[in-house]
């Protein structure tokens, strides 16, 4: 069984930091793509950031050279640090992967699950 848990969310005033992480556990082979999607009241989720297996990233326009996203593969844990956080970054954010995991002796097919959600709250 193959969960995603999220921390690092938390209330931050506006221009501050905040480092969310994702960490994968269960029977995984290899993780092709770890991202961040966030989701506002009233809102639809959008992705915020995400990273493939070789290091390629793609950025929402509203976070790029304030977010970074970045992966440690040997702990099958993702990053996201928020920098310059403004009110309307707000949101839960959900952490999201493409992976691969055993079943039994093969690796399984590919597919996507997704974290619990952490809240980010900023205040102006």
């Amino acid at each position: 069984q193959v969960q995603l848990v999220e921390s690092g969310g938390g209330l931050v005033q506006a221009g501050g930091s905040l480092r969310l992480s994702c960490t994968a556990s269960g029977s995984i082979f290899s993780i092709n793509l770890m991202g961040w999607h966030c989701q506002a009241p009233g809102k639809q989720r959008e992705l915020v950031a995400a990273m493939t297996s070789g290091g390629g990233t793609n950025y929402a326009d509203s976070v790029k050279s304030r977010f970074t996203i970045s992966r440690d593969n040997a702990k099958n844990t993702g990053y996201l640090q928020m920098s310059s956080l403004k009110p309307e970054d707000a949101a839960v954010y959900y952490c999201y992967a493409d992976l691969i995991n055993w079943t039994g002796l093969r690796p399984g097919a590919a597919r996507g699950y997704w974290g619990q959600g952490t809240q980010v709250t900023v205040s102006s």
